[in-house]
């Protein structure tokens, strides 16, 4: 019977399929990642996946013959030497472990330009066991950690101390700083003295300063007047020659 014979014929002949489908193929070899629409990244997915096979049937070959016989039929099929060499030689090491499943297929939301056809992208399924390891911290950054913890932590000898030890310290320290309060109100009295005088200090030149410009304005005062009264003195001479003068023309 030929039931399910006609599954992604992609609207094209027989010849037209098969080598659109070898191109897609070694286009993804190559480049280990395809955008292409959904009907033919179908179609492309179990083909390319049996000649995944036919590589691995090829790596785990004893026989030389063997091996030869399976990279020849991938040929056939791939007609390209150097994808059936790039899958045999390299790729296939990522698909040991993995049984089936080798590709993987991703629906993009916006269609093709032109005809609107849906598209998608088609990759190969990378191993599994290859995660990103995560970085390990600089050893400048673990160094600078280690100095805050240290300092952080309590030493082991104030660890080890007794309860009646701490207490000494403790009543030693309160000592200490008691003895010191006294010399510190000391050295606040002597300073505030010292503040006292050098303001009196300052006020007797202020007073000094203000009785030199009370005398230096006075003169200027004297001056100004002494100055006044010689010029009204030689005004009244003017006038009276002048009177002399009028009185003789008449």
């Amino acid at each position: 019977m030929r039931h399910r014979k006609h599954n992604h014929q992609l609207g094209v002949k027989t010849a037209h399929r098969s080598s659109l489908i070898a191109n897609l193929s070694c286009s993804l070899i190559e480049n280990g990642r395809i955008k292409t629409t959904i009907a033919k990244a179908r179609a492309l997915r179990p083909f390319i996946e049996k000649v995944i096979t036919l590589a691995k049937k090829a790596h785990g070959a004893d026989d030389a013959a063997q091996k030869v016989h399976f990279r020849r039929l991938a040929i056939a099929r791939l007609r390209n030497k150097k994808a059936v060499a790039k899958l045999f030689d390299e790729l296939v090491q990522q698909f040991e472990n993995r049984n089936g499943g080798y590709t993987r297929i991703y629906k993009l939301a916006l269609p093709r330009l032109g005809d609107a056809a849906d598209m998608a992208l088609i990759e190969f399924v990378e191993e599994a066991s290859k995660k990103k390891a995560k970085k390990k911290k600089s050893s400048k950054k673990a160094a600078a950690e280690k100095k805050l913890d240290e300092e952080k932590a309590p030493s082991d000898k104030e660890m080890a101390k007794s309860p009646e030890e701490s207490e000494k310290e403790s009543i030693d320290s309160k000592d200490e700083s008691s003895s010191k309060q006294p010399e510190s109100i000391k050295e606040e009295g002597g300073s505030e003295n010292d503040e006292t005088e050098e303001k009196s200090a300052e006020s007797e030149n202020g007073d000094t300063v203000r009785e030199d410009t009370t005398e230096e304005a006075s003169e200027k005062i004297d001056s100004s007047g002494e100055a006044s009264d010689s010029s009204k003195d030689a005004d009244a001479k003017d006038e009276e020659s002048s009177e002399s003068k009028t009185k003789e023309e008449n």
